[in-house]
């Protein structure tokens, strides 16, 4: 299937049903599809761009971001989306990994735009509603036709250069084509949603990463994307109060966020049908909460750039009665999605052991832009770089990234399982465990903690609390009581940003 054809299906199930809420605007499905129309008819037309072009695309979320995204699809061209909450330098690097020779900034990043277009002089820069940088693209596309293009596309056109988050070293552009995409829409369809005409999804999380995941299933089963422009936690009760989204999706970070505002348990989420999460581990106690004040409403989603959205689910049943145990799994596997535990050889690892998680599906990435990054074992099997264990019912947990196993004096640790036992202690906000380099065992487990009441921190007690619950090598050696966690520009927890500095200088094992 084609991305394009998905595209034109929505648009003519649901002409002028809304599509699309940001702020005071709308847009129906009809206006975003000629929109869109126009916009890839100046690429072609007006621009020269074609089939397989790179375009960089520095947006946040907009009204206009979803029908620049379908222009790129329709005109053939290779978009890559570049997350705002990065840095000049990395920005810089994507362009040169990808070959892109075209930005389209949105008004909010026109000061990064023009820096960018400083350091790469060759570089074509167009606005998207602005023109102060360069030519406004919305301007310019204002005269074009508005027929779709219906240009000839193959399934394995590459139509996306998704770089990851990077939290554990290098970025990497995973590469999507018309089918691995289309596979995901299905993916999502099949396990996570069921949108109805109507149905409203509300994104604040950026759109380039899993929140736009979304956009495409509702945008075929007629719901609405309702976009604000990031993520505060009164503002987006607010949005929730205002424009009665039957699904939110939320990374831990902002249920965590949403659980500091007074009185959030009495705001009124009566329309919110539906929670999903994922990104990162889920503390138990949040998840608790949230169960407790909304009910089975939350989806799981276990996926990565290179296989997204759900390379596992756990569906809102299997969250009711779940043992704590089981709360800290990501669920079963997806349907269409195989799952293996395999050992660093690449053979499969015995029952309840764990292992590095590799996945074989129709929605896996067709490769990296760099060839010479491996990310596949024969067989067509991705390596996630994650490891895993399943249970006796086929649940899988997260255990750590490869990249993050503490080796302390002969053990290996998994800095997540001790993060779970510390986040249980009520003095704890959020925690990320590090190996930091230790004379005497290797790497020292240490403990970095944000506490809900900062002038509370009592690094005996805690490490006194984690003992309890952990085996003596696991326990951590040292807690340092800091403000906040460092996050990826996805709101992961980078845990390099914690561990590098203290190595630099040192060789470490991983």
């Amino acid at each position: 299937m084609l991305v394009t054809e998905l595209i034109r299906r929505g648009a003519m199930r649901h002409g002028d049903r809304v599509a699309i809420l940001f702020g005071d605007q709308r847009l129906t499905f009809r206006e975003v599809e000629r929109l869109s129309n126009r916009i890839a008819n100046l690429f072609i037309a007006g621009l020269g761009l074609v089939k397989g072009s790179p375009v960089a695309l520095l947006l946040d979320n907009g009204l206009h971001s979803v029908p620049c995204d379908f222009a790129c699809s329709k005109a053939g061209l290779v978009r890559t989306p570049l997350n705002g909450r990065l840095s000049l330098a990395e920005h810089v690097a994507m362009l040169e990994a990808t070959g892109g020779r075209m930005l389209v900034y949105g008004a909010t990043q026109k000061e990064r735009a023009a820096a960018i277009a400083a350091e790469l002089p060759d570089l074509a820069v167009y606005g998207l509603g602005d023109g102060e940088i360069g030519p406004d693209l919305l301007a310019l596309a204002a005269d074009a036709s508005d027929c779709d293009p219906r240009l000839p596309h193959d399934p394995d056109d590459i139509i996306l250069s998704l770089f990851t988050s990077g939290t554990t070293g290098g970025l990497k552009a995973a590469r999507h084509s018309h089918a691995s995409y289309s596979a995901v829409v299905h993916n999502v369809l099949t396990n996570l949603v069921a949108p109805k005409a109507g149905d409203v999804m509300l994104h604040a999380a950026s759109m380039i990463h899993a929140s736009g995941t979304f956009v495409l299933p509702y945008w075929l089963g007629g719901g609405a994307a309702a976009i604000l422009p990031g993520f505060s936690p009164a503002s987006y009760v607010e949005a929730i109060e205002r424009w009665r989204p039957t699904a939110l999706n939320l990374v831990p970070t902002m249920l965590q966020m949403l659980f500091q505002l007074p009185d959030v348990d009495r705001a009124d989420f009566a329309s919110v049908e539906t929670i999903l999460y994922g990104a990162s581990p889920m503390p138990r106690p949040v998840l608790e909460r949230g169960l407790d004040i909304w009910g089975p409403v939350f989806v799981q989603y276990y996926g990565q750039t290179e296989a997204p959205l759900a390379i596992c689910r756990m569906s809102k049943e299997e969250h009711v009665g779940a043992t704590p145990e089981r709360l800290l799994s990501c669920g079963r596997p997806s349907v269409e999605c195989e799952v293996r535990l395999v050992d660093e050889t690449g053979v499969e690892v015995a029952a309840g052991e764990p292992g590095e998680i590799v996945v074989r599906a129709p929605f896996t990435m067709k490769g990296y832009a760099d060839p010479a990054i491996p990310a596949f074992l024969p067989g067509g099997w991705l390596r996630t770089r994650d490891i895993g264990r399943f249970d006796e019912e086929g649940f899988l947990t997260l255990i750590d990234r490869t990249s993050d196993m503490i080796v302390t004096g002969g053990y290996n640790v998994y800095p997540r399982e001790v993060e779970d036992a510390l986040v249980a202690h009520p003095a704890v906000a959020q925690v990320a465990v590090v190996g930091l380099p230790d004379e005497t065992w290797g790497e020292a487990v240490t403990a970095f903690a944000v506490l809900h009441d900062p002038g509370e921190g009592d690094e005996a007690a805690l490490i006194a609390f984690a003992r309890e619950r952990l085996a003596a090598y696991k326990t951590p050696k040292s807690v340092h009581f800091v403000p906040s966690i460092p996050l990826s520009a996805v709101g992961k927890p980078l845990r390099r940003a914690l561990r590098e500095p203290y190595w630099e200088g040192r060789e470490r094992r991983i």
